[in-house]
């Protein structure tokens, strides 16, 4: 495996865990708001990034690569309300589809053709996810601050029941 290109893969595995951390601080904090939908949404969430980190590091190591797992930042475990906690998961998707965007334009660039295969389900699963979170966004933000309506939302987001994360 081309080391440019693995060096980023590693960079995006541990994107992916970082992501599953910062998605169970966020269910911790709605856990304690007792908005326990959500926290279970989150939860979910949690996992699922925890399973598009594991897709990486198994496909690294299908390849005879090298994995590199660093150290986690602590993620922020506090929140303005309910709300902020999906905005900020809106933004962090948004981030995470210019990291995926960009680790596929260098493995086309360095003709990692193996690589640019396996990154086109995280290219697709990308659009599902800022569109899940845009929804939610565009829910909270249309009810603002009433508190029947937030909770509504929270029953809602408590319905979940599934990760949409890859088969390994």
């Amino acid at each position: 495996m081309n080391t440019t290109v693995l060096s980023a893969i590693n960079e995006q595995i541990n994107s992916e865990f970082e992501a599953s951390y910062r998605y169970l601080a966020m269910a911790g904090f709605c856990e304690r708001q007792k908005f326990m939908g959500a926290a279970k949404w989150l939860r979910l969430q949690s996992e699922e990034e925890r399973q598009h980190g594991l897709k990486l590091f198994d496909f690294v190591l299908a390849r005879d690569g090298a994995v590199d797992l660093k150290a986690i930042d602590q993620p922020s475990a506090s929140f303005d309300s309910l709300a902020a906690v999906f905005e900020q998961a809106l933004v962090h998707e948004q981030r995470v589809t210019v990291e995926i965007n960009t680790l596929y334009e260098l493995c086309f660039k360095e003709k990692s053709f193996a690589e640019m295969a396996e990154l086109q389900w995280f290219l697709t699963e990308q659009v599902e996810e800022e569109k899940v979170a845009r929804e939610i966004v565009a829910k909270f933000r249309l009810v603002k601050n009433d508190p029947a309506a937030i909770l509504d939302i929270d029953r809602e987001l408590g319905a979940r029941t599934t990760i949409m994360g890859p088969a390994r």
